[in-house]
């Protein structure tokens, strides 16, 4: 099993068959670095599975950028409000590196997920990681220790001190970069 597929399988629990009947009604995109995948105020209701590269979701308010997600090679990334309710979405989606995913329309994935129970629980499966993914989010925001979010963050994702700028993973911490820095300093 290739490593996308056995990260895949792992982060949402779904078996290796689930993947490949999902992975065979997708489409390959690839996107460049700092390409944006979802524009703030566009709709998009598009699933995407990142087989290569890290994305980040963010928000522009008061001439900052707040990211509020990273996802990379095996899981899944999407505007929720496009996605749920075709709406405009609230946040951008940019490519950190040049990327390469599996894409699938939203209209597309409920006609798969109503034709398949293993596929309806693959997308149940999906659905819940993201959320799992936004809580612990929220709950280390409130942490007092941004160093150990800082260590949690960068076990879990290595990858991104490569490809992400460190002004955006301060900006993901809730901190300056000048206290990253210091941080990173102490390490």
């Amino acid at each position: 099993m290739n490593i996308f597929i056995e990260k895949l399988c792992n982060k949402y629990k779904v078996s290796e068959a689930n993947v490949q009947l999902l992975l065979e009604c997708m489409e390959e995109v690839h996107f460049n670095k700092k390409e944006l995948i979802v524009r703030e105020g566009t709709k998009n209701s598009n699933l995407y599975l990142i087989k290569k590269g890290i994305w980040r979701g963010y928000y522009h308010k008061d001439g900052v950028d707040t990211t509020i997600w990273f996802a990379s090679e095996g899981e899944a990334a999407f505007s929720v409000w496009g996605y749920v309710d075709n709406a405009y979405s609230l946040i951008n989606i940019e490519a950190m590196c040049d990327s390469t995913a599996y894409c699938v329309s939203r209209s597309v994935l409920n006609n798969l997920f109503s034709s398949s129970i293993e596929l309806a629980n693959l997308g149940l499966s999906l659905m819940e990681r993201q959320f799992i993914g936004q809580e612990n989010w929220l709950i280390s925001t409130g942490s007092p220790r941004a160093k150990e979010r800082y260590l949690t963050l960068i076990k879990e994702t290595p990858e991104l001190l490569q490809y992400v700028p460190l002004k955006y993973i301060a900006s993901y911490l809730w901190i300056t970069p000048q206290s990253l820095s210091r941080i990173r300093a102490s390490l």
